[in-house]
């Protein structure tokens, strides 16, 4: 477990949600899309755009997930715009889960995660998503990492894309894959579980699969949830926040992604001036908030609950 003086990830990201909401914004620089306003498609213009993101999600979330891949493409200057973009949400006081997938042999994963969850990482990071699908092993390094700095470990378990069909739910024996998946992190699940009662393994559950959000909490009831799909993937509030549970007079279990809803809303790449982008990403980040927490019932800053 984490020293005493270092909160874990799990108490972290629950204190976020129940202040600001289950928005978790996406920070997805895709191709051809951050507007001429920041730089356009360059380093230069991802670092300033993503800052620029950083600084709007800032008050009305407590959340952002870069997608490595988009950064990558650029190059080590890409890597290095991701890196001003993780130190400017850390600077914001927001949480960090870096979409970086990773998967392979232990020797290997620990340099991964060393570059995420280690006490000098260079992507500065409150958790990564990791790709399971190579077996317990390839995990460790993260979870040692994760338990050594109070970081968390995002595992894949059923993601958002159509794809996921191929593999995921698959039957194995009487469940499918995924679920496999899951029963064989339950001693990882509960090695992470931090004062709060949630655990810092968190489980992607793709708002595209309701059901399968709830058979998944149903298997690990102390799992956070990552649940990518809501907004441009098609899906709603109601499924996205499937596999949430009720905790008093509110939904609770892990956060709710939207990317492109957020990122490249109508009107943003017509925006003549940096305050009129400023408005139209305030205006995205806040309906996307309100649609969720008109379910989950959670407390808004005025103190009133958005589903009375």
């Amino acid at each position: 477990m984490p020293g005493a003086a270092m909160t874990d990830f799990a108490s972290r990201l629950v204190d976020s949600t129940r202040a600001l909401g289950p928005l978790c914004v996406g920070i997805d620089p895709h191709p051809g899309r951050v507007p001429a306003l920041f730089g356009g498609d360059t380093p230069e213009g991802l670092a300033r755009w993503g800052e620029a993101i950083v600084e709007q999600v800032s008050g009305r979330a407590g959340v952002i997930k870069p997608q490595v891949g988009l950064f990558e493409r650029l190059g080590p200057d890409g890597m290095r715009a991701l890196q001003r973009v993780c130190d400017a949400a850390k600077g914001a006081g927001l949480i960090v889960i870096t979409d970086a997938k990773r998967g392979d042999i232990g020797s290997t994963a620990e340099g991964y995660a060393q570059a995420y969850l280690g006490t000098n990482a260079p992507f500065k990071s409150d958790a990564v998503t990791v790709n399971p699908y190579m077996g317990m092993d390839t995990l460790e390094p993260f979870l040692a990492a994760a338990e050594a700095n109070g970081k968390g470990v995002v595992v894949l378990a059923r993601t958002s894309n159509p794809g996921s069909a191929d593999f995921q739910t698959q039957d194995m024996g009487g469940a499918p894959l995924y679920a496999r998946v899951v029963e064989a992190l339950q001693p990882a699940i509960e090695r992470l579980t931090g004062a709060s009662g949630w655990s810092s393994l968190m489980l992607v559950a793709g708002a595209t699969g309701p059901d399968e959000a709830r058979r998944l909490r149903a298997l690990a009831p102390s799992c956070l949830m990552l649940v990518p799909g809501y907004g441009a993937q098609g899906s709603g509030a109601a499924d996205a926040l499937a596999g949430f549970v009720r905790r008093g007079n509110h939904l609770e279990g892990g956060v709710v992604n939207a990317s492109r809803s957020v990122n490249f809303p109508e009107g943003a790449a017509e925006a003549g001036d940096l305050g009129a982008w400023q408005r139209t990403i305030a205006e995205a980040i806040a309906a996307a908030q309100a649609d969720l927490t008109s379910l989950s019932g959670v407390t808004d800053r005025a103190g009133t609950l958005a589903n009375s």
